[in-house]
């Protein structure tokens, strides 16, 4: 249902484009230049990062006061011209993450705001990264040798319900922390029947969603895929949950 924005090097491609697409898009064809096009699609993709971005950022603010930054988000999009979208662990895939710093190269003095999301969204997964640090540290200091302790990762791909890994920021947690970590890591990724060769080389096991959160001293929600929801096993007292998605708090 998506309209097509065409810009052809000369009207003749951009007819012959539009032919092509009509044969099996039921959205609008719209023709413009090429360099409009071109500027088009960046921007589309820039304008859901900043917008990500300010989502991300809160999310780093609310966690530093100890405010619930889903129930922030949920109160603040009652208002009619506020749409806050959902923070998470970075961003990813091969659009978003990668054409505002197109825009960023062609104007790098006026593009700050774009450049200043980017960056905000680029630096994501390494914040998680630090929370899990820190929650690591604190099951050591309650006793537990750092050998024994199970961490449970659920979702690798780059955004929910697909299976793709192309620049995801979940994946880029994964094995930031299976770099260090001594225990052992286990992986909940219902749209693979794999994983990468990367985690595979860290003897990361891929595990079912009940069974992972049952051995897991830590369980880390990176993405909010469907399979997770309403699925949700319930933890005890004792193991440590890190939610970048609020799949936990918004089911409450």
């Amino acid at each position: 249902m998506n309209d097509r924005v065409i810009g052809g090097m000369t009207p003749n491609c951009s007819e012959a484009a539009v032919s092509l697409y009509k044969s099996f898009v039921q959205g609008e064809c719209f023709v413009t230049t090429v360099r409009i096009a071109e500027m088009c699609k960046l921007t589309e993709n820039s304008f859901r990062d900043v917008n990500i971005a300010f989502a991300n950022e809160l999310s780093m603010i609310c966690d530093e006061q100890g405010i619930n930054v889903w129930e922030l988000i949920r109160l603040a999009n009652r208002h009619p011209r506020v749409n806050i979208l959902q923070p998470g662990c970075g961003v990813g895939g091969h659009c978003i993450a990668v054409d505002p710093w197109f825009i960023v190269d062609s104007a790098p003095t006026q593009a700050k705001l774009i450049r200043a999301a980017r960056e905000v969204n680029d630096a994501k997964p390494e914040w998680v990264v630090r929370q899990i640090e820190e929650a690591i540290e604190g099951l050591i200091r309650s006793g537990m040798a750092a050998k024994d302790i199970c961490i449970a990762f659920l979702g690798i791909a780059y955004k929910a319900n697909i299976d793709d890994l192309r620049e995801s920021p979940a994946l880029a947690v994964v094995e930031a922390v299976t770099a260090h970590h001594k225990g052992r890591v286990v992986v909940v990724e219902p749209n693979r029947e794999a994983l990468p060769d990367s985690l595979v080389r860290a003897e990361v096991f891929l595990m079912n969603l009940e069974e992972a959160v049952s051995r897991a001293h830590l369980i880390i929600l990176l993405v909010d895929h469907a399979a997770f929801k309403g699925a949700l096993p319930k933890l005890s007292s004792k193991q440590v949950l890190i939610d970048t998605r609020g799949i936990w708090s918004n089911a409450k």
